[in-house]
């Protein structure tokens, strides 16, 4: 990891003045992670105030980093002792000490996946373990049990207003045994001087929680502070109302790598991007109704309370309304830290009934955008003008919304907020539409959506009823990824964007806004070929196959989709992984297939099982594929790219022997923000829409590939079935531990060349080999490091002086 630790080294050199982003495209399964972690937690052995923040997408992907650092902190603690132990100047004790230093490293995800009370995990949901959570957690509920006095809580639920510091009444003056708490929770607070050391896996928590009685979620929320290295998802780090609450205070001595980074542009336009829905409006009216009919309750039996509210937005500023106690948050203001407006509250808005009164005229105003014919494009500012012309609704009241329904609903002490998730989108958007104008459009246009349950029960629904709907949906679309991923370039000392599938490297930086220190691709060290990339680009009755438009429903073409599966089944041992480029298009085919009789010849060799845009479906049929290439009969697994299976699915060992990706996965033209954002890159940095959509077409299918290699011993036929990857322009762009291994003679060939270069890789592939032939290339003792670190310092010290020259 020379690259990474040039780009660290480079953002403490004192000359080293701006963000220190480092860019790095590494095979898969070939020691990424470890590598990382290894180089950042030795710089902090000499930078003891040098944080590792490690981000990754899913869960699992959490455990995996988790379990490997702690793989290499151990392996760290017994070197370390060992060398110790081996000192004659020292003493044993002070030598550990020094050697040794105390290490925290520890992962951070939602409650539902930390959460250990009986009653409340047994939720399945995200939002209905948090407002449970909240139900025993909140400082009103604790008040209300006496285990928070009045100054306690009263600091818990105001910040600095000098006119709420009289606490309020709890319970009309008595205080409540009868209510239920959080025990794990209640041992959390009365455990403030706890501090961990070592690593701690999800399980590590959950376990240490149930131990000691406190809660594992809460207390990882306060640790991730005093962490060197602190593991979680994007969203911490990404999306403003998360970042806000948790992850604010992180150190800038830190070092935040983005692993899988390959879609990390499209999660920075999620985070600032908001779509609304018809359903979604009228479940909006229905909260205003009950946050009005809760509000005229409280009013009759707690006007303290309302005036302390309206007192602190009066003298404070706009956040002074919301409570600090952990317990109590909700979300974050929705844009980001840079652009939040720290301004008193407008009158306007002061009031809660003038408050709701306005967020119901906007409501209404949105309503009548969204039942508009057709497709809508227009900027924010159009769609501001036209607000205050049509309802009287400005655009300074509108940027206060978030942050106002929020400390609304905190002093109305809304036990169950999920109820009210609506009403917060909407107020969200509001806030967006009114704080971003450049990099930003509205698109209203009709979309198909499922009809999912939780709607059904606000349209009166019958229960079981599914299916499609088609209604126009209101879509605030952010087409700059750059502004969500600026202020983290801004902020942290080096920035560290890693993927196996990154190619082109010039891409990012562009579409990112950022310039690279390091910007390197690998290959793979292999002392022989794991992986056999082939194209194929027509069949054996030399008919060309590719799922372009023209040509994707031509018979001649799906008949040769299934002749390469046929043989492939009859070639390939144990498990055989397709991807197609669309669930409609994986449909389409498969139903002609059966037509043609070809789904039962695949099914003479090999089981057959498919994804499904139902993620309890594809679970099933996942875990039944394993067993059958278990058991030795063998499977297919059809699926889609950009589809569940090709973005978190491992398919290593005997369960991805060969990967065929039918056609090019090209993203869906025709999307109203897919243009958009195609016309904003094409204005404002160069990008062609042909190159674009190739990169993205590319990297997902390279995404695809890479499934099928997650360590050194794997190996697989890698199969790309469609005539124009044939193309220099489209192979290009294939990662460089997979172009390595594009040689002539795997270019352009049909089923039958595909299928005896398949069989005579898995025939070279079968031979036994041993750790000693290895050495030097896939494996290195510590004698090929010290050689190669000595190579490289050789190498330095000319470039070195030339530089001095230079200057």
């Amino acid at each position: 990891m020379t690259a990474l630790h040039q780009g660290i080294s480079a953002s403490f050199s004192s000359n080293h003045d701006g963000p220190t982003p480092v860019l790095l495209e590494s095979p898969t399964g070939t020691g990424k992670t470890m590598a990382l972690l290894a180089m950042v937690t030795a710089f902090q052995l000499t930078h003891p105030e040098l944080r590792l923040i490690y981000c990754t997408r899913t869960v699992s992907q959490i455990e995996k980093a988790l379990e490997e650092l702690r793989t290499l902190i151990t392996y760290r603690e017994e070197r370390l002792l060992s060398a110790a132990a081996g000192s004659d100047t020292m003493s044993s004790s002070s030598t550990s000490t020094s050697s040794s230093p105390q290490f925290l490293g520890l992962g951070l995800t939602s409650r539902r996946n930390l959460c250990i009370h009986p009653r409340v995990s047994e939720h399945s949901g995200s939002g209905q373990v948090d407002n449970k959570c909240r139900e025993l957690t909140a400082s009103w509920v604790r008040s209300r049990a006496g285990k928070m006095d009045a100054s306690e809580f009263s600091s818990s639920s105001s910040s600095s207003s000098s006119s709420s510091s009289t606490a309020p009444s709890i319970a009309g003056g008595s205080v409540s045994v009868d209510v239920e708490l959080c025990d794990f929770f209640e041992g959390y607070a009365e455990s403030k001087d706890t501090l961990l050391t070592g690593v701690y896996t999800l399980d590590d928590l959950q376990q240490y929680g149930r131990t000691h009685r406190v809660c594992p979620y809460f207390l990882a929320r306060r640790m991730i502070h005093a962490a060197n290295v602190v593991i979680f998802s994007y969203q911490y780090m990404m999306d403003p109302k998360i970042a806000d609450l948790v992850t604010k205070q992180m150190s800038p001595d830190s070092v935040l790598v983005f692993d899988e980074a390959h879609n990390i542009d499209k999660v920075a336009l999620d985070v600032l991007s908001v779509n609304i829905t018809r359903r979604t409006l009228e479940a909006s009216s229905r909260n205003l109704r009950n946050l009005t009919t809760i509000l005229n309750e409280r009013t009759s039996v707690d006007t303290e309370r309302l005036q302390e509210e309206y007192t602190r937005l009066v003298n404070g500023l706009a956040r002074d309304g919301l409570s600090q106690d952990i317990a109590d948050e909700l979300s974050a203001n929705p844009v980001l830290p840079d652009d939040v407006v720290n301004q008193v509250i407008p009158g306007s808005m002061r009031k809660a009934e003038h408050f709701l009164g306005l967020l119901r005229r906007f409501v209404e105003y949105v309503k009548q955008c969204v039942q508009t014919q057709g497709v809508v494009h227009m900027s924010p500012l159009k769609f501001l003008l036209e607000c205050y012309r049509e309802v009287k609704v400005s655009s300074h009241d509108l940027k206060f919304t978030s942050t106002r329904l929020n400390a609304l609903l905190q002093t109305l002490r809304v036990p169950d907020a999920s109820v009210f998730a609506p009403i917060s989108l909407i107020s969200d958007f509001a806030t967006l539409v009114a704080t971003y104008s450049k990099g930003f459009t509205i698109i209203v246009e009709p979309i198909t959506l499922p009809l999912a349950s939780e709607w059904r029960d606000l349209e009166g629904g019958e229960e079981g009823e599914t299916g499609m709907t088609t209604e126009s949906v209101l879509q605030f679309c952010c087409l700059d990824p750059s502004l969500a991923m600026r202020p983290l370039f801004d902020k942290y000392r080096a920035v560290v964007l890693t993927s196996g599938t990154l190619s082109p490297l010039t891409m990012y930086p562009k579409i990112l806004g950022f310039k690279p220190v390091i910007s390197r691709s690998f290959t793979m060290s292999l002392h022989r070929p794991s992986i056999c990339p082939l194209i194929v680009t027509r069949g054996s009755d030399q008919v060309a196959v590719s799922s372009k438009y023209d040509l994707r429903n031509d018979p001649a073409v799906v008949r040769n989709y299934g002749f390469l599966l046929i043989e492939l089944a009859g070639t390939i041992p144990d498990g055989i992984v397709a991807f197609f480029p669309s669930y409609r298009y994986l449909e389409s085919v498969v139903s002609m297939w059966n037509e043609m009789g070809l789904l039962n010849e695949v099914l003479k060799k090999k089981l057959l099982f498919v994804e499904t845009s139902d993620g309890t479906e594809t679970a099933l049929a996942l875990a039944n594929y394993r067993r059958a290439c278990d058991s030795g009969r063998g499977g297919v697994f059809l699926s889609v790219a950009r589809g569940k299976v090709s973005e978190g699915i491992d398919f290593d060992n005997h369960y991805g022997r060969c990967v065929v990706v039918f056609g090019i996965p090209f993203v869906y033209t025709e999307s109203q923000v897919l243009k958009s954002r195609l016309e904003y890159l094409r204005e404002n940095y160069q990008i062609r829409e042909g190159d674009f959509l190739t990169f993205d077409a590319m990297r997902v299918a390279s995404q695809c590939l890479g499934r099928a290699i997650r360590s050194k011993l794997d190996y697989s036929v890698l199969i790309l079935a469609d005539r124009r990857y044939n193309r220099l322009d489209k192979r290009s762009k294939l990662p460089a531990w997979i172009g390595q291994f594009v040689v002539d003679a795997h270019l352009n060939l049909s089923t039958d060349d595909a299928t005896a270069l398949s069989v005579k890789f898995l025939k070279d592939m079968a031979q036994p080999e041993s750790k000693q032939i290895q050495l030097g290339h896939a494996l290195w003792t510590l004698e090929h490091v010290q050689k190669h670190q000595d190579q490289q310092h050789y190498e330095e010290i000319p470039a070195a002086a030339t530089s001095s020259r230079t200057q």
